[in-house]
């Protein structure tokens, strides 16, 4: 939106025209989105306060849990506001990927909104029934894969790249379709268990948002992408605004939600990021680069089928309790201790999937 003006000022003001350059727009693009949620942070959680839209908590958790009762939650619609404004304000609307991606990130949220609605609304902690939650994620997943199927410009757009070897690459034809369908779904439901501890889930989302940003742009761009030896993908380079503004946004409810946290995101917020990084992951055909950055989520996920596996063939639980945060909570470390550890974890696995750049 403000590409095109300042666009257009630039034929009377040459020097504007450096609003182009996608590395000035991503840095506008962290920082509207952070102005945002500075801004829009204290309103919402105050009107969120006063209309008593609190978070039922589990009983059958950690006790320490059950002092959360009544805090804020659908917070995430403080981060969909501020990724959205920022992503239509700097991004190239005529980008093909910009509009896959927000729209649907939006959709995912509006499906994490009406799970938190429900919650509320029965003040209990089920909200929508999961198998309805599937049907709608895979309604929106199957059809913005189909779309990125279609409108694919050259061959790679569909084909999967094996990081590390530079010559191993599989064409999916309409295997793409229910691959990317596989890593939409599964990310959103990762990050979404993920969300249990304050702050917890936000920052790795952060730090993958950015790192995939960074594959966006070099897969954007024919020199880099030539001199990396990876998949040029025309046009993908306009996401890295969108994950700047994942960033930006994710940075500023951070500060509201860091421990002990005074807003929650809810699965408003939760199912709509992890479905964002599973669609850069999928535009910049970084699927398994995901699996290895997005590590915690990933054994987040695998302690809840594990539990649930072995509870039902055995009778034994694996861990103290599923999601495996809230198994280090019953072993006796202290909230902040788990959040700041699983964080570090996730530096060092970004820095692994980054490396995958060079390592070929």
């Amino acid at each position: 939106m403000l590409l095109i003006l300042f666009d257009y000022l630039s034929q009377f003001y040459a020097p504007l025209v450096v609003v182009q350059y996608l590395t000035l727009r991503a840095i506008l693009g962290v920082l509207t989105a952070l102005m945002i949620a500075f801004i829009v942070g204290p309103f919402m959680i105050r009107r969120l306060t006063h209309y008593k839209v609190g978070q039922t908590v589990r009983t059958d958790g950690p006790q320490t849990h059950l002092e959360k009762a009544g805090t804020p939650t659908m917070g995430g619609a403080l981060i969909l506001v501020a990724v959205a404004v920022a992503t239509l304000f700097w991004s190239d609307l005529s980008n093909r990927f910009v509009w896959v991606v927000l729209i649907v990130t939006l959709l995912f949220g509006l499906i994490g909104g009406w799970d938190d609605y429900l919650k509320l609304r029965y003040g209990n902690s089920k909200g929508l029934s999961a198998r309805h939650k599937l049907i709608w994620q895979s309604v929106v997943a199957f059809i913005a894969a189909s779309v990125l199927f279609h409108t694919a410009q050259t061959p790679i757009e569909t084909t999967l790249i094996v990081p590390v070897f530079k010559d191993v690459a599989i064409d999916l034809g309409l295997w793409f379709i229910p691959l990317t369908w596989l890593v939409i779904v599964g990310s959103s439901n990762a990050v979404n268990l993920t969300d249990g501890l304050d702050g917890l889930a936000i920052m790795p989302c952060v730090l993958v948002a950015g790192a995939l940003g960074v594959f966006a742009y070099v897969s954007g761009h024919a020199v880099f992408a030539t001199y990396l030896g990876i998949p040029l993908v025309p046009g993908v380079g306009e996401l890295v605004v969108f994950s700047a503004a994942i960033v930006g946004a994710g940075m500023g409810f951070l500060w509201f939600n860091a421990y002990p946290a005074q807003v929650f995101m809810g699965d408003m917020g939760a199912l709509a990021l992890g479905a964002a990084l599973g669609l850069l992951a999928v535009a910049t055909r970084q699927e398994i680069v995901l699996i290895i950055m997005g590590g915690v989520f990933v054994v987040e996920t695998l302690s809840v089928i594990l539990q649930v596996a072995s509870y039902k063939l055995t009778g034994r639980r694996i861990f103290r309790m599923a999601p495996l945060h809230h198994h280090f909570e019953l072993k006796g470390w202290p909230e902040p201790r788990v959040i700041v550890r699983f964080w570090i974890i996730t530096v060092i696995l970004v820095l692994i999937g980054l490396a995958t750049l060079k390592i070929r």
